[in-house]
């Protein structure tokens, strides 16, 4: 039966691929809190939301976020290929999207990645103009394309998706793009550039209220990618063209 087949080749083939999106997911998450962590601890941040940059400013932490943003970019850029190269071998055996699309939404991406890693090599207190494009172009391009994946998701159900997990990226994408929209606007208002913030100071609110959108959308990534884990382990290329045989 074509089905028993399949269901050989995804258990022996696939855990190898697998790990890269659960070592994005790990690695992203571990450069958000360990440099959090150590900022609070060196007292150069305070505790109550500070933004992501912020943890990643001052030495000793500012090396180790750049260090592992760095390889969450390359991870992510890693992912994103490898989930291209997914949807076009679906593509063979049931046409449900447009390789242009597939590859836009791969540019996007990629160009997202490139973003994170401006963030991570240009700080913010040294070149603050680089390093907020950086973020703009990383948390843009993010929404953008986790938004496309969705509803490339969507069209692939049935066969390829489960509609609960197409739900739960959804899901994920419209919380990212609401919360985008007012980190963007409320860090426009704020008229100074600093790391260490107290509830007295002028525009703190604005900071506050932009920092909290920041973790939302950064972490709505880090969800998002936590559900290509087990769709990975199902489809391959080698598994893709094995149904497509068999069909």
């Amino acid at each position: 039966m074509p089905g028993a087949g399949r269901q050989r080749e995804m258990l022996c083939f696939m855990p190898g691929v697998a790990v890269v999106p659960a070592l994005l997911v790990g690695w992203s998450s571990a450069a958000f809190i360990i440099s959090y962590v150590i900022a609070v601890l060196a007292g150069h941040v305070e505790p109550l939301v500070p933004y992501i940059s912020d943890t990643g400013t001052k030495p000793p932490e500012s090396g180790i976020f750049g260090f592992m943003i760095n390889i969450s970019a390359l991870l992510g850029a890693i992912t994103m290929y490898i989930r291209y190269l997914i949807i076009e071998k679906q593509n063979e055996s049931l046409r449900f999207v447009r390789s242009s699309c597939n590859m836009f939404s791969l540019c996007i991406g990629l160009m997202g990645c490139t973003g994170m890693g401006i963030v991570a090599t240009f700080q913010e207190l040294s070149v603050p103009s680089v390093h907020d494009i950086g973020a703009l172009v990383a948390f843009g391009c993010g929404v953008v394309y986790i938004t496309l994946q969705s509803i490339i998701s969507y069209k692939s159900c049935p066969q390829w998706n489960t509609y609960f997990v197409c739900h739960i990226r959804m899901l994920i994408s419209v919380i990212s793009c609401i919360s985008f929209v007012p980190m963007i606007v409320f860090a426009s208002r704020i008229s100074m550039t600093k790391i260490d913030w107290t509830p007295s100071e002028k525009d703190y609110t604005y900071h506050f209220m932009s920092a909290i959108c920041e973790w939302t959308v950064a972490f709505g990534f880090v969800f998002f990618f936590l559900t290509f884990i087990k769709e990975f382990q199902r489809v391959t290329l080698r598994i893709s063209t094995e149904i497509h045989e068999d069909s």
